[in-house]
């Protein structure tokens, strides 16, 4: 199984390989375009450093670390 994608380096990219949040949870990641092998890459985090903001499918999405390690991935490289 794969990392979580909180812990992805800002500037890379992985694929999603499984959602483990239920609910309503993974009704909204998946209406953002989180499935799998799905590309996503982190591009920055807030000056707090929670939410990072992700390229998903075109989209620049705001996602915060609590909900990010529910996202597992997949290495790009």
């Amino acid at each position: 199984m794969g990392d979580a994608l909180n812990t992805l380096p800002i500037g890379r990219k992985a694929f999603v390989d499984k959602l483990l949040s239920s609910g309503n949870e993974r009704r909204r990641m998946l209406d953002l375009g989180l499935v799998p092998n799905t590309l996503v890459e982190a591009l920055y985090k807030s000056p707090a450093g929670d939410p990072i903001a992700y390229q998903v499918r075109g989209a620049v999405i705001a996602i915060r670390s609590e909900d990010a390690k529910k996202i597992l991935i997949n290495s790009y490289e």
